[in-house]
């Protein structure tokens, strides 16, 4: 079987608005784990007051996400990347979720 070209690929509606910011959303919260850190433990210290005490940690991490959301070039290394993933599913058959899981070795 002959690779396809991703560029070619039609995307549906729901790959496009729902798929792909999601890979987005988790790979923006990994370029801004600083800042995810900083919210989380800055809302685990504060409690019930965390919406107060926290909102320069919140605006920082808003800052931070949104610059990614934004960027053209971020949203088509995602896209290309759930491409390669559609690709492979239809080629093996198997999920993306379930090819990172480790097979047992013995039954």
């Amino acid at each position: 079987m002959e690779a396809a070209n991703t560029d070619e690929i039609q995307l549906r509606h729901v790959e496009k608005d729902v798929l792909i910011p999601k890979i987005m959303r988790e790979k923006a919260k990994e370029r801004c784990v600083e800042k995810v850190e900083a919210f989380n433990h800055c809302c685990k210290d504060s409690g019930f007051l965390m919406v107060f005490k926290c909102r320069e940690q919140n605006a920082a991490l808003k800052e931070c996400l949104t610059i990614h959301y934004r960027d053209p070039v971020f949203f088509e290394q995602c896209k290309q990347e759930y491409i390669q993933e559609k690709l492979e599913f239809l080629r093996t058959g198997v999920a993306p979720k379930n090819r990172k899981q480790k097979l047992p070795t013995s039954m």
